[in-house]
């Protein structure tokens, strides 16, 4: 069988949280969404997680998270570090947020030879997702151009009634992707309404709109492909690289529009869920809780 791998991005846990310490346990023995996070891809037939961090959150992270599942799958840490960057350029010492998901990838791109997922440390994606990722993963892919993919949510299964949220609202023709639209989604007297991130005109989606939730499948061809476009995003940037991010659904797109690469959606009814808002954790533990009421999880996952 195929190696998979998860790749968690948990670089900018740190400081939404606080500091490690203080991530609020949602399970009934203190787990994290990490952890229902793996325990379903392990169950899906993912054998390898690498988490993706901050150097100086390396003990924390494998105190709290890395210990509790490095029983039941391979855990390998990859950094993502500032400097960590292509030959000649320099990130001014103002910034202070990591470079974006592009650069988180950047910095594995020696560490994940495998297919792999990538998540979010903070979201609960569901079962179906993995199993879905994993079979598309698993697959043998014989088109001449790369073929990645992106687990595509109903938006309606991933909305807060608490506020805002940021979403990518995907345009998308016979299952493959045409566009990511980044925006701020919110149901506003029964409408849902996007705002995009660019700035451009605001626009209203059904509630069967397919939206991203930052869960893609890739091979290592990524990884050529964004040490191709690294060195001209810095130099586009280099007035503003204390603010600028370097993101993958940017990288998606151009990849798109060059023909390297296609990314098939692949629809999946999983329910969301996250603590955007701090009112969203009660509803989560609840959420976790009916979850193993009805047998979905051990009551003791690990």
């Amino acid at each position: 069988m195929k190696d998979l791998t998860l790749v968690i991005l948990a670089a900018g846990m740190g400081s939404r949280f606080g500091g490690l310490k203080q991530i609020e346990p949602i399970g009934p023995n203190g787990e994290f969404i990490i952890d229902y996070s793996i325990y379903d891809a392990v169950e899906a037939g993912f054998n390898k997680v690498v988490f993706l961090i901050k150097k100086e959150n390396y003990e924390d992270f494998k105190e709290t998270i890395g210990k509790r599942i490095e029983k039941h799958v391979e855990v390998v840490y990859a950094f993502q570090e500032m400097d960590n960057i292509p030959n000649g350029y320099n990130i001014p010492e103002t910034r202070e947020k990591p470079l974006g998901t592009a650069h988180a990838f950047f910095c594995m791109r020696d560490i994940v030879k495998e297919p792999f997922a990538i998540i979010n440390a903070d979201d609960f994606y569901g079962k179906d997702a993995y199993i879905k990722a994993a079979e598309f993963l698993r697959k043998k892919h014989t088109n001449k151009i790369n073929e990645y993919g992106l687990i595509g949510y109903l938006i309606k299964n991933t909305m807060t009634e608490y506020g805002a949220l940021k979403r990518g609202v995907c345009e998308v023709e016979n299952n493959k992707l045409l566009k990511l639209i980044e925006s701020k989604v919110e149901r506003i007297n029964g409408k849902i309404i996007a705002k995009p991130l660019d700035g451009s005109k605001e626009f209203t989606v059904d509630d069967n709109q397919t939206v991203s939730m930052n869960m893609l499948l890739f091979d290592s061809s990524i990884f050529q492909y964004i040490e191709k476009l690294f060195p001209s995003f810095l130099e586009k940037n280099k007035d503003n690289l204390d603010k600028a991010e370097f993101l993958i659904p940017d990288v998606l797109y151009q990849s798109i529009k060059e023909g390297y690469a296609t990314v098939e959606v692949i629809k999946t009814d999983a329910e969301w869920c996250g603590v955007t808002y701090k009112e969203d954790l009660t509803k989560l533990k609840e959420f976790i809780k009916n979850l193993i009421e009805q047998g979905k999880y051990k009551k003791e996952l690990w």
